[in-house]
């Protein structure tokens, strides 16, 4: 039945979210307590923790041979973590003046990846050679940050506990489980209902999986640490389209259905020029929060009509 399934949807969906958050939790108390900069903890593990979901709900897609989730996905993410992550996170801020000039290195290569992104689907499919190129770009990015000093996260030390590498080992294992059945309801769900699976991957999963970045962005916003919240986003956003898509392709090809392809790249990629604009001046207000919040709204409407 379709309540069943749905039912299904919410609890596995949730479960995901929820293993991404303790694996997150656990890994950087572990990162800590081996010593890691609080900014190595901050920039890499939680950006690239908080993109758990999409790349776990990704790699199972492949395995159950509906690539097109994977792409729809990851676009429909990278565009709500900007437009509503983003924009939520500027309405909840107390702080409006950027220290760190994102527009030398970070944007560039955020909007580079949504090009990148477009144009290697231009012939149809992703394969095992845009992975690897996609995977050596996220390599670079990775280095830079953790040479940089653009992000810093006030941490006490802690010690390393027991608890903490079997949360670790747990979580990922919900984090499989729960993204096989995110995948097999959302078939059954979109069948039911006559939807693109696309379309439900770019709008309610893309939501789900975006869920991480929500909560972290808006926490961080409400202290004060804006930074921290656009530097997660614009991570996250990084991982997601090379990350994600080059892991999700050397487990298959990768495949994009007409509504991602037509709607999807668009948002995606004006998004994260809009983005770069609005984060050049260093300065941001609650009303480019609201703004980003109704062009996400209109995302979903053309995304279903």
């Amino acid at each position: 039945m379709l309540i069943i399934q749905f039912l299904i949807f919410v609890v596995s969906l949730f479960v995901v979210v929820k293993s991404a958050d303790y694996f997150t939790e656990s890994a950087e108390r572990i990162g800590i307590a081996l010593g890691l900069s609080p900014f190595i903890v901050g920039a890499i593990i939680l950006s690239i923790g908080t993109s758990l979901p999409e790349l776990v709900t990704s790699i199972a897609a492949v395995l159950q041979k509906h690539s097109e989730i994977v792409v729809a996905d990851v676009v429909g993410s990278n565009t709500t973590n900007i437009l509503l992550v983003l924009g939520a996170s500027l309405l909840f801020s107390k702080s409006e003046i950027l220290k760190h000039n994102a527009a030398i290195v970070d944007l560039p290569i955020l909007i580079f990846s949504a090009f990148f992104v477009y144009f290697a689907f231009l012939g149809g499919s992703f394969g095992v050679i845009e992975g690897i190129f996609s995977l050596a770009a996220l390599f670079i990015y990775v280095l830079y940050a953790i040479n940089s000093k653009k992000i810093e996260i006030e941490e006490e030390s802690k010690k390393i506990s027991l608890k903490d590498p079997i949360i670790l080992i747990l979580s990922l294992i919900f984090l499989d489980l729960g993204s096989k059945y995110t995948i097999k309801s959302v078939i059954e769900i979109s069948k039911g209902l006559s939807i693109a699976t696309d379309v439900i991957a770019a709008t309610v999963i893309a939501f789900g999986t975006s869920l991480p970045e929500l909560i972290v962005s808006i926490t961080a916003a409400r202290k004060g640490k804006l930074e921290i919240a656009i530097g997660n986003v614009i991570g996250s956003n990084i991982f997601n389209a090379l990350g994600v898509l080059g892991f999700s392709s050397l487990v298959g090809v990768l495949k994009v259905d007409r509504s991602t392809s037509v709607y999807g790249f668009a948002f995606m990629i004006a998004s994260s020029i809009i983005l770069g604009f609005v984060v050049q001046n260093r300065k941001l207000s609650k009303w480019v929060g609201a703004i980003f919040i109704l062009l996400y709204l209109f995302f979903i409407y053309k995304m279903f009509i």
